[in-house]
């Protein structure tokens, strides 16, 4: 591995993790979490310096912690362009570029977000035969971020004798979106791997 690969490497693992860990806040709010759990109190530390002076200038909407979706997207850009530009990237092309990298990093996001919900799912199925009943801070933040997927479903689902399937219908729903929605937008736009680790 070249230098500028290795550096290329350092920066999106990085990058990523801190992107993961802004929608995560963006989710917990969403999901309306509880934000006394320790991993809550981790993700809020982590994010707060960044997000405090934002949310000055992006306020909240309905609801909708809009500053922690605008800080991931900036984020995503950062990285993105830092990417390019040690890839070899000339600077002059990068100014026409914006517009599309805008756009990559929103379904990059997009597809982000989905596997938040699609990866607890899976977490939450495990845990429902290993861990059924656990108070532990982890298993409770799984089924608080699962709830507002589940609830939909199961109001539409006939008793089963105390077998849950809706996780399989959200399964499906989720997958659906991320492969025949996000995927074609990134497909459509010529999205480059590079621009899109999530998906």
């Amino acid at each position: 591995m070249s230098g500028p690969q290795a550096l290329i490497y350092v920066l999106q693992t990085l990058g990523q993790l801190y992107i993961l860990l802004i929608l995560l806040r963006f989710v917990l709010q969403l999901v309306r979490a509880d934000f006394y759990n320790p991993l809550s109190q981790f993700v809020v530390k982590a994010t707060q310096p960044l997000l405090l002076p934002l949310r000055r200038i992006v306020p909240g909407f309905g609801g909708i912690d809009l500053a922690s979706l605008v800080l991931a997207w900036l984020v995503h850009m950062a990285l993105s362009l830092a990417i390019f530009l040690i890839a070899g990237a000339p600077a002059a092309e990068l100014p026409p570029l914006l517009a599309m990298l805008a756009l990559w990093c929103l379904i990059s996001l997009a597809s982000l977000f989905v596997k938040i919900f699609f990866f607890a799912l899976i977490i939450s199925v495990i845990l429902s035969w290993v861990a059924q009943g656990s108070r532990h801070p982890a298993v409770e933040l799984v089924h608080q971020v699962c709830a507002p997927v589940l609830s939909p479903i199961r109001r539409f689902l006939p008793d089963l004798g105390g077998i849950d399937i809706s996780p399989i219908f959200a399964f499906l729903a989720l997958n659906l979106l991320d492969k025949f929605v996000i995927a074609n937008l990134a497909i459509q736009t010529r999205m480059p791997a590079i621009i899109s680790p999530f998906m």
